[in-house]
């Protein structure tokens, strides 16, 4: 991997940026289906010009092969599936614990990686993802709910992990012929129609909002959006779509600060050792091969 430390460093910024969505979600008064179509819509809407004033662009999105396009809707659809169920788990249980069980993608990424591709995970890398999940499960431990709407906003939260797995698996698949931008502008626009037909035949509202709800949905596109999720799919060319899972196992480190900076939420004892189990986590996965080849150099 070219510029290991540049790669990090974006990652480390798409989290941060990523790790902001619960708290917009829940200031969000708004259906879910609104939420997730405002998010890809808006996101999809400012990233457009970048693809009509660019011939290069262009002539990259009239060449797609039909190959490409059912990959690029799938990943679509799947996005936009993904945020509808985790928006609706955090109507019926917490945030700490619907992050804790969206988290869970890198597991499904590495068994999605296995199954589909053949990709046999390094014993560093599934170390490494169970001592982050388990950082996770630290941080929400005590506040699990067991029974009721609680369980089920749990399970949503649990499938959620398992679609956007899948999300980033057919990004990783697109990204190697095409561009970040014109992916994400198909993409998106192909879920943002997927998700208009979802939320009609629902019957839920798309307009009427509050000030501060559009403020959120605004947000939530801009900052986290383009700031987290877009910056997944450039890097989706020269990382694995594992590693990104993965780093996306620091949204609840980033989470607890950003309540904290808002909301004047105490990070707990319990809080700030599952933060440094995350990290350790964190730490086995994406250094662990470069200073286990370092020493085998110095040998």
């Amino acid at each position: 991997m070219k510029n290991t430390s540049g790669i990090y460093a974006a990652l480390f910024l798409g989290v941060l940026a990523i790790s902001t969505s619960a708290i917009f979600v829940k200031f969000a008064d708004a259906p879910s289906s609104a939420i997730a179509f405002y998010r890809l819509g808006i996101t999809a809407l400012v990233l457009l010009p970048f693809l009509l004033f660019s011939r290069k662009r262009l002539r990259e999105a009239a060449s797609l092969s039909g190959k490409q396009l059912l990959l690029i809707a799938a990943s679509g659809i799947l996005l936009g599936v993904h945020y509808v169920m985790w928006f609706e788990s955090l109507r019926y249980t917490s945030i700490a614990s619907s992050i804790v069980l969206v988290c869970l993608q890198p597991l499904f990424s590495l068994v999605f990686a296995l199954l589909l591709f053949r990709e046999v995970p390094r014993k560093s890398a599934v170390v490494g993802c169970l001592v982050s999940i388990s950082g996770c499960v630290i941080i929400g431990m005590t506040d699990f709910r067991i029974g009721g709407m609680a369980l089920f906003g749990d399970i949503l939260a649990f499938l959620a992990a398992g679609v956007v797995a899948l999300y980033f698996i057919a990004g990783q698949a697109v990204r190697k012929t095409t561009g970040p931008v014109t992916y994400t502008v198909f993409s998106y626009g192909i879920g943002t129609a997927f998700l208009l037909v979802y939320a009609l035949l629902r019957g839920d509202a798309l307009s009427g909002f509050s000030p501060s709800t559009w403020a959120a949905l605004l947000g939530l596109a801009l900052v986290a959006t383009v700031g987290g999720q877009f910056l997944f799919n450039i890097l989706l060319k020269r990382v694995s779509a594992t590693a990104v899972t993965m780093s996306i196992l620091g949204e609840p480190v980033g989470t607890c600060i950003l309540a904290y900076c808002i909301f004047g939420d105490v990070v707990s004892l319990q809080q700030f050792l599952g933060i440094c189990v995350i990290l350790t986590g964190l730490a086995i996965y994406f250094l662990w091969p470069a200073l286990r080849e370092h020493f085998e150099r110095r040998q």
